[in-house]
Formats: structure tokens, C-alpha cells, sequence
């Protein structure tokens, strides 16, 4: 479990970041909505929703939105942006999942997975809570260039814990994260009973404004990768 107090220390201050920062913005949230497709109708699940900014986009294309988040901090302003119309519940991603089975056409995770340690239990819960046909989830990054770059004197295919300094607004906190090697990322949904669908490691939006760009290469790969996948 994700200690809560991680996020509910720094909510209003990570929420300016993730509204207009490069990672959510301009690279995670528009791929996340392309693989998506049209959802007009769909029941969704977002899990590990945090305060609501891809739920919310869901909701505006026409789909039957639910999401949580171990926040309860990021839940209270997901709620509040969202309203009635969508139920919102705080909820651990690696915890047993509050809905029934068959309840979602389609799930997103993003930026979550990384934080559960027992990515097969959770893939199976998944694929209880999905309607075959259609559903899919998301790992958040690469550990190939994330971890390995970051952490050379680390063993890549051992599921490691690690730690990462990051600065919100004025506030500065330690988040931690499980890595594993990218072929046990699919493995545990393909386990699970999925099909894999696609992976995607996509260039950031063409629209981007250029201020928010790493110098060098103006449209190089920020080490995510996404993945499709679907209950046959």
C-alpha cells in the first residue's frame, strides 16, 4: 500500500504541476485518450485517478466514469471537479478492487502501476472487474530507460524498490516506486488473461509550448511506454 500522507501533504501543489506540466499534459494525458479511442457510452474506470484530470476528459468524450485514489487529499478535489455525475472512492490500486465483476468496458491506470508491488495479483483483479472485448491498462514508464539509466548499479530484472526526490511548488518529498523488468509487466496481465494489443512510446504533443521542452531534440522520448491491452 502507498502511504497516503506521500500525496496528501503536497495535493493542491502537485495538481498545478499535473495541469500543465510536460509529463501529464502534453505527453501522458493526450496518448492515454488516443489509445482510449471513442468511449462514447462506455462504462470507464480509472484507477489510481488522482484528482480527476484524465476522468474528467473520459467524462467529456461521453463515457460512464468511476475513479479512485489511495489520496484521500486527491479524491476531495476530484470529487469537487467532477461532481455527482461520477462516482469517486478512495481505494488502494493494490488492494481488492470495490466494484463488481464485469462492471467496466474499458480501465485506464495511469502513472499508478508503479507503485504496487504485486502487479499479478493486481492484474487479475483487473481482469475480473473488465467486460471481455475491450479494457485496457497502462504501465507508466520504462524500466529499460528509466531504472536501468538511473540506477546502473542495480540488478534491471529484479523487482527492486526505489526512491526519487521530487519538488512540488515549495514543498519537496521522496516518492517511492516498484521496478520490474518490462517483460514482467506484460507477463502479469498476459497471466492474467489479457491479449496484448500494442506499445507505444509516442513522441511528446505537437503542440507543446517550447519553453517546456528539454533542450537538444524538440521532440524526443520522455521514457513512458504505453500499453494496450484486451480481455479476449
Amino acid at each position: 500500500m502507498m502511504d497516503t500522507a506521500d500525496y496528501d501533504a503536497f495535493a493542491p501543489a502537485y495538481v498545478e504541476e499535473n495541469e500543465n506540466g510536460l509529463f501529464n499534459k502534453w505527453y501522458e494525458r493526450p496518448e492515454v485518450l488516443r489509445l482510449a479511442g471513442d468511449v462514447e457510452g462506455l462504462r470507464v474506470l480509472d484507477a489510481g485517478c488522482g484528482h480527476g484530470p484524465l476522468t474528467k476528459e473520459l467524462r467529456d468524450r461521453g463515457a460512464t466514469v468511476s475513479g479512485f485514489d489511495v489520496s484521500p487529499a486527491m479524491i476531495a478535489i476530484a470529487r469537487d471537479r467532477l461532481g455527482e455525475c461520477a462516482d469517486i472512492r478512495v481505494a488502494d490500486l493494490a488492494a481488492p478492487l470495490p466494484y463488481g465483476d464485469n462492471e467496466f468496458d474499458l480501465i485506464t491506470c495511469s502513472l499508478a502501476l508503479h507503485y504496487v508491488r504485486k502487479l499479478e495479483t493486481h492484474a487479475r483483479r483487473t481482469a475480473s472487474r473488465s467486460t471481455p472485448g475491450r479494457a485496457a491498462d497502462r504501465q507508466p514508464a520504462s524500466p529499460l530507460f528509466l531504472f536501468a539509466a538511473l540506477h546502473r548499479d542495480q540488478d534491471y530484472f529484479a523487482l527492486t524498490q526505489y526512491s526519487e526526490d521530487y519538488a512540488f511548488g515549495q514543498t519537496t518529498t521522496v516518492l517511492t516506486y516498484w521496478h520490474r523488468p518490462l517483460q514482467d509487466v506484460l507477463n502479469a496481465f498476459i497471466d492474467a488473461g489479457f491479449t496484448f494489443i500494442s506499445l507505444t512510446e509516442p513522441k511528446v504533443h505537437p503542440d507543446t509550448p517550447s519553453e517546456l521542452l528539454p533542450p537538444g531534440d524538440k521532440r524526443q522520448f520522455l521514457s513512458f511506454l504505453f500499453l494496450t491491452l484486451a480481455l479476449p
